[in-house]
């Protein structure tokens, strides 16, 4: 009978161990399970946080690429299809951030996408600056340039503005002038020979003697002499054959042409002109002459 209450106090005992066990075992259980709860939850709450800072950030690198785009300065072929890449880059970013879900590999991979693109929109950033540098540094060569063309534009137009008016007094400079000069009328007789008069009723020609004025700027060689003869009434003599030159600015008929070969070394020279007019009328007879684009001088003779 002693042997069997001894017993009984010692199963007692090893339940009331065991059920601290089990007790101990459910505790732990309960807070390895809240600790997972927990890391869970803080875990959501990073994600969620990644997620959102992620989204900021491309939100910032997107406002970066688009004032880069809206810039004025001229990108280059590299630079467009690096623009083109970024904005694909976020777009694609953008779309895996919008799943709200990323496993904590593909959250990782988005940071690193980041990370990358923000490398290089800093990059590309500083290369559309360097740009916009030189672009400013072209257009200030440039207008230094047009400025610098307008100035040697305005000068050319100033020398050549003076090299006309030159041109212009050295062709009046060059231009023949008379000296000396007479005329007289001649009758023609039967035999041929020619008698000087001064009336009217027999006179056939006229004889213009001249010299030329010394001109070291004139051309040494043939020169078209153009006579024009104005008659009593002021009317001008023509000619069937007779044409037209131009002196002095303006268009004229002449009433004969010929030409003398000058050399500038004061000889006399004399112009025949029978009057296709006759006869010849009373009164005062003017002859002037033209060569080189000007007015050499005139004479005239009075028939009685």
């Amino acid at each position: 009978m002693e042997n069997q209450s001894g017993q009984e106090p010692k199963k007692n005992s090893n339940v009331i161990y065991f059920l601290i066990v089990v007790v101990l075992a459910l505790l732990g259980t309960d807070v390895y399970l809240y600790l997972q709860k927990n890391n869970s939850d803080k875990k959501i709450v990073y994600q969620h946080d990644e997620q959102t800072r992620l989204q900021t950030e491309l939100d910032s690198l997107e406002s970066q690429v688009e004032q880069v785009t809206a810039g004025k300065a001229k990108m280059t072929a590299e630079l467009t299809a690096k623009n083109d890449s970024l904005k694909s880059t976020i777009k694609v970013l953008r779309a895996k951030l919008a799943k709200g879900k990323l496993t904590a590999r593909e959250l990782a991979k988005v940071q690193e996408d980041v990370k990358q693109l923000r490398y290089f929109v800093t990059n590309y950033t500083a290369q559309i600056e360097e740009l916009k540098k030189q672009n400013t540094s072209l257009a200030t060569e440039r207008d230094t340039l047009k400025t610098s063309l307008a100035t040697v534009s305005k000068k050319v137009d100033t020398l050549s503005k003076q090299n006309e008016d030159l041109g212009a007094k050295v062709k009046v400079a060059q231009a023949l002038k008379l000296a000396t000069s007479d005329v007289v009328a001649y009758k023609i007789k039967g035999s041929g020979k020619e008698v000087d008069v001064t009336r009217a009723n027999p006179a056939k020609k006229l004889k213009i003697n001249f010299t030329v004025a010394s001109n070291t700027l004139a051309n040494k060689a043939m020169h078209d002499i153009y006579v024009r003869v104005i008659d009593p009434t002021g009317n001008l003599i023509t000619a069937p054959d007779s044409g037209t030159f131009s002196a002095d600015g303006q268009d004229l008929q002449y009433t004969y042409k010929t030409s003398i070969d000058f050399k500038d070394d004061g000889a006399q020279y004399t112009i025949d002109w029978i009057n296709p007019a006759l006869p010849f009328q009373k009164g005062t007879y003017t002859i002037m002459l033209y060569a080189d684009g000007g007015t050499m001088g005139k004479t005239s003779i009075t028939l009685k």
